[in-house]
């Protein structure tokens, strides 16, 4: 059970700093117009926290169910 919380809380960490990163992102190098994922904060900091969650879970070693 503590192991779930931890994983639970990691994901949370990385999804929050994938969105403060994204916003980062918006505020220095987005575009006003015409980009669907930069144009605004919102888009841009639920992408960066969705992609900072993939690039989490791509590392993961499989869980073996084997005994």
């Amino acid at each position: 059970m503590q192991a779930l919380k931890r994983n639970w809380l990691l994901t949370g960490a990385v999804a929050i700093g994938g969105a403060a990163l994204g916003w980062l992102y918006w505020r220095y190098f987005g575009c006003t117009n015409g980009c669907a994922i930069t144009s605004s904060p919102l888009n841009s900091s639920l992408y960066g926290a969705l992609m900072g969650v993939l690039l989490l879970h791509s590392f993961k070693k499989p869980v073996s169910t084997a005994a």
